[in-house]
């Protein structure tokens, strides 16, 4: 059988709009982050930014999902893009000329999230048409490795340009990306003629189309399995984060710099673990236990991290990378195949919307456990509540999750 092309036009264009994108927001990310502790002092300034953040990933894509549906999404692309050059190079001629406004930058940064929520839902939803049919996971498998290369590469530039440019040049160098990244997109190729909304879109239309959607996910007890799951195992991990840095903060022989090698090692496992998926191809029955597997190691590793050596903590992150590269990328290509492709928008809006969800919860309550116990006792109950999780959701409901890898 002969193997799919994977690198035609559209697959090279979206990922080198993808990589534009992701250059720009890692420098400017790490930028503001240190602007705002910088003019604040406040770690609770910095957290609010963060919290308010999370506001349009929850709410957002279920209000705009069914719309694009029904809408060309290239346009949903290219225009939030746009919008972003446009809102980024407003705020860094704004540091040149004036002092930094706190409640300026929340507002801005609520304006940022909600073109990034739609910017993502957007993404997700176009990209499956753009992978050549049968090469699904090798798709996955590059969009999964340019993250953490990019991440591993730009952290310690954008150190050095902070020190060199300031703030609101790299601002501006990040609406130059985002400019460049919606004239790329702009070129991709793709008939979504028959997707174009003629007819007046109304508030019944809305709701029906939430409630096709609904529907669907009613019938489809696999989808929901793993959306539950994923919204559990996602939330746990976001949620324990503080205790991580709380621990490498105040446990005797632990250092920031030694928490930093966490991000470096599990992103060159997750970028080992990509390439591997990339060359190789797992036979279709073959994966949802292979997935399981994962999921199970994953969360034990969890589980021991903080009562490990240091150097096996590493091993330990760089073996959750590997892994969770591979499985996630299984993951990705196997759903988003499944979904039928005019409800992707929606359905990926709700994956969105409860993991978003989950975090907040798991954050909230990880938080407060940490007021009364050990550090370590807390990661690992939050390594069990994820593994629990796998098994009531993922196991139990096995021959509904099957489905989705076997398609």
């Amino acid at each position: 059988m002969k193997t799919a092309k994977l690198w035609t036009r559209n697959f090279r264009l979206v990922i080198l709009a993808s990589a534009m994108g992701t250059i720009g927001a890692i420098a400017g990310s790490f930028a503001l982050a240190f602007l705002v502790f910088d003019e604040t002092g406040s770690t609770l300034a910095s957290a609010l930014i963060v919290a308010i953040q999370l506001l349009p990933y929850l709410l957002l894509p279920v209000l705009i999902a069914p719309l694009m549906d029904r809408l060309p999404r290239k346009a949903f692309l290219v225009a939030g893009d746009l919008a972003n050059a446009a809102l980024l190079a407003g705020m860094g001629l704004w540091l040149m000329a004036f002092d930094f406004s706190y409640v300026g930058y929340l507002a801005l940064s609520l304006l940022l999230a909600c073109l990034g929520a739609v910017d993502e839902l957007a993404f997700t939803s176009i990209y499956p048409e753009l992978i050549p049919e049968g090469a699904e996971e090798k798709g996955y498998a590059v969009s999964s490795m340019l993250y953490p290369i990019l991440k591993v590469a730009m952290t310690p530039l954008a150190a050095v340009l902070l020190d060199t440019l300031g703030v609101a040049w790299i601002l501006i160098a990040q609406s130059v990306f985002s400019l460049a990244a919606a004239a790329t997109e702009s070129l991709i190729r793709l008939d979504e003629t028959a997707r174009q909304q003629r007819a007046p879109y109304s508030l019944k239309a809305w709701g029906g189309d939430i409630r096709e959607a609904v529907q669907y996910l009613k019938e489809e007890r696999g989808l929901r399995s793993m959306y539950e799951y994923m919204a559990v195992t996602n939330g746990v991990a976001n949620g324990f984060s503080p205790i991580l840095v709380a621990f490498f903060r105040t446990f005797p022989g632990f250092t920031a710099a030694m928490y930093a090698a966490f991000s470096v090692v599990e992103f060159a496992g997750r970028t080992v673990g990509s390439a591997v998926q990339y060359r190789l191809k797992l036979p279709d029955k073959k994966k949802y236990g292979f997935v399981f597997f994962v999921y199970q190691v994953y969360e034990v590793m969890d589980m021991c991290l903080l009562w490990l050596p240091y150097p096996l903590m590493l091993a330990n992150r760089a073996m959750v990378g590997f892994l969770g590269a591979n499985s996630a990328t299984m993951r990705q290509a196997a759903m988003q195949s499944y979904i039928p492709e005019n409800l992707r928008a929606r359905l990926n809006a709700f994956q969105n919307m409860l993991i978003t969800a989950a975090s907040g919860v798991f954050a909230l309550a990880i938080g407060a456990l940490g007021e009364v116990l050990d550090y370590r006792l807390c990661v690992t109950i939050c390594g069990a509540t994820a593994f629990i999780a796998a098994w009531l959701l993922v196991w139990r409901r096995r021959a509904d999750v099957r489905k989705i890898f076997e398609k």
